[in-house]
């Protein structure tokens, strides 16, 4: 068990010892920033009354951070090789500690499945690139964290948090800020990684909004296919959808003032949520 964040040093040598080379494709890329780790943690607000979720653990330098402050931790991870590692590292010194093997996209919440919607669980994570849009589109399908301080490539984090006009603004961008907030964003250079990645990250906190609103299966389907075509008018976008309700949306938005002529992108947050409530039983 180690009390700090794994050193570079050190973590080439737990590597070299368990014969781990890391996958790219897994998005492997291990966190040794000790400063990155503790604001993490600050950013987080945990005690050990908290109840956390971890995407991913790697080599559990993030996740001994989290354990250090007598949260219960639940983490998935999906390299047998780095979990069977956590296990004879970690895990045996730390009952607070609940590690399932398997694929985050499979099972999001790494197993925590007493989950209710009054239940206050948080999210610490660094999520590889692969995973982190898909993976957050079942978040914001499932009960809802009160907090997620999730580490990004800087891409996908500018995607969660553009506002509308903004080139990146998107399907996820609306169904993410229509239940959270955004606290706080810090750049991450990229060698507080090893191995070092391409491109920089972001560490972002984000709360819970106090009426969180959610999007059925159907409105999100429906704002994906619009969205494909972000560049054509909405008025002929809603017409093609050939759905009464998509159609009453559109005819409040005229009455509201807005343009038939205006592109997605463009089109305000609040007027995404408008669908949302108008959708509810589609």
């Amino acid at each position: 068990m180690h009390a700090m964040p794994l050193s570079p040093t050190l973590t080439r040598e737990i590597l070299r010892q368990i014969e781990h080379v890391p996958n790219k494709k897994l998005g492997q890329n291990f966190l040794i920033d000790g400063n990155i780790v503790r604001k993490s943690i600050e950013l987080a607000d945990i005690d050990s009354t908290s109840i956390v979720i971890e995407i991913g653990p790697g080599l559990g330098t993030l996740s001994q951070a989290i354990l250090d402050t007598g949260a219960e931790l639940w983490a998935i991870e999906r390299d047998p090789k780095l979990s069977a590692y956590l296990r004879s590292s970690i895990l045996g010194d730390a009952p607070n500690f609940n590690l399932i093997d398997g694929d985050c996209l499979e099972d999001p919440h790494a197993g925590l499945t007493r989950l209710c919607k009054s239940q206050d669980f948080r999210i610490i994570a660094n999520l590889p690139y692969a995973v982190a849009t898909p993976w957050m589109d079942l978040i914001l399908s499932k009960p809802l964290p009160k907090r997620m301080v999730l580490m990004l490539q800087k891409e996908a984090a500018d995607r969660y948090v553009a506002d509308p006009s903004n080139k990146t603004f998107g399907a996820i961008s609306i169904f993410l800020q229509s239940s959270f907030s955004l606290h706080s964003s810090h750049l991450v250079k990229r060698p507080c990684f090893l191995p070092v990645p391409k491109v920089d990250s972001v560490l972002i906190r984000l709360d819970q909004k106090e009426n969180p609103i959610h999007f059925s299966k159907s409105a999100k389907e429906c704002v994906r296919r619009i969205f494909t075509q972000r560049r054509k008018q909405l008025g002929v976008l809603c017409k093609s959808e050939n759905n009464p309700q998509i159609s009453a949306w559109f005819d409040s938005l005229l009455l509201s003032g807005i343009s038939p002529t205006i592109r997605p992108e463009a089109l305000p947050l609040h007027c995404w949520q408008m669908l949302a409530n108008l959708t509810k039983n589609i």
